[in-house]
């Protein structure tokens, strides 16, 4: 049995990353589900591998790690993936350290952001999003994904070159987010769409499949019980969005 747990629902675009690492690189591991819709994050037990309450979280032995791109990171190096993961050249792994530190103020937070604004309306108020509340969303996460376009892919097949990288992991798990809230993100997007096919290829299409189901069928959920606390969490939360 190994000793490295991996703390995740593959509802979340971070652990989806994760997931897909490890499954992808045969990272022997403990798959403890957290669900996030029943609130297991918020448990005492759960606090004491994740102070922050969230997921992805580690545990390796006696140590622990929170945050995905750091999880990623100690994924990659302790277990010797492939060099293209994280590369050793210098710019190279400078072109995967840009990304992730850009997503951290745009592709994580607009997809994120148009997700709940889309899906966890109705979900948790019983209508559909207003359009003056939707429409400028919607338009925020398009111009990520034309910056994504633009300046991160260019003419390379990848965000690091010409081999995927984790950038590429991060990048495609949030951006499917909101194409599970029925956003069709690679409609009239050729470029886009070429690179998401090259992602699937990289890591095997049944994994993609895999670590997506679940978001996938996220409407599949609406009635769902939720304990009335979390339910109440989870309003403050989509306030904090379209307010």
């Amino acid at each position: 049995m190994s000793d490295l747990t991996l703390y995740l629902d593959l509802m979340s675009p971070p652990c989806r990353s994760v997931y897909i690492l490890a499954k992808a690189k045969n990272i022997p591991f403990n798959n403890h589900d957290v669900l996030l819709f029943k609130g297991e994050h918020l448990t005492e037990e759960f606090g004491k591998v994740n102070p922050f309450r969230k997921v992805p979280a580690l545990k390796d032995g006696d140590f622990t790690l929170a945050e995905s791109t750091a999880i990623l990171l100690y994924l990659a190096n302790k277990y010797k993936t492939p060099d293209h993961w994280y590369p050793a050249d210098v710019q190279k792994r400078a072109r995967v350290d840009e990304y992730l530190a850009w997503q951290h103020t745009n592709t994580r937070p607009h997809g994120s952001k148009l997700f709940w604004v889309k899906v966890m309306t109705p979900f948790l108020l019983g209508h559909d999003a207003e359009p003056e509340t939707l429409e400028p969303v919607v338009t925020e996460f398009n111009n990520t994904l034309t910056t994504i376009e633009q300046n991160f892919l260019g003419g390379k097949p990848f965000i690091a070159g010409d081999e995927i990288s984790i950038a590429d992991l991060v990048a495609i798990v949030e951006i499917m987010q909101p194409v599970a809230g029925g956003i069709d993100a690679f409609e009239n997007r050729p470029k886009l769409a070429d690179w998401k096919k090259r992602v699937e290829d990289a890591v095997g299409a049944e994994l993609f499949k895999e670590a997506h189901e679940k978001i996938l069928r996220v409407k599949e959920m609406q009635n769902m019980p939720i304990p009335p606390e979390l339910k109440e969490r989870l309003r403050a939360t989509l306030q904090r969005f379209t307010r």
